[in-house]
């Protein structure tokens, strides 16, 4: 018998397809900032880029496209001049708050470290 045909089944289990497609899709440098802010209020492309420091316009377009393509963001154009572009969540969208919300609680519980926003420290 190898090695192979040796091991407990359970040592085989697959993560929860689920989880998988939460973590491709919300795992991506900068998807969660990004739908951590449009949870707040339905926000212009220049706010949304001045509330995640260090995002470039080509990324924060990127990750808009594929959380629209995912269904959680809808773009809406804000007739001018100026013509500007808005983004807001879907219902799937929002409904993500909760889990924003207890994924936050649990980093400050068990990730302790200096806040990511100098300005947090003085709040």
């Amino acid at each position: 018998m190898t090695a192979q045909q040796s091991h407990d089944a359970r040592a085989c289990k697959q993560v929860d397809d689920g989880i998988t497609r939460v973590f491709q899709l919300l795992g991506k440098r900068w998807t969660g900032q990004i739908v951590a802010v449009l949870v707040e209020q339905p926000a212009h492309f220049t706010d949304l880029r001045r509330a995640i420091p260090g995002i470039s316009e080509r990324m924060l377009s990127d990750r808009l496209t594929e959380l629209g393509a995912a269904g959680l963001v809808l773009r809406e154009v804000d007739e001018g001049p100026p013509l500007r572009v808005s983004y807001r969540l879907t219902e799937a969208g929002d409904a993500l708050e909760p889990a924003l919300r207890e994924l936050a609680e649990w980093a400050k519980k068990h990730l302790p470290g200096a806040p990511a926003c100098p300005s947090a420290a003085r709040a």
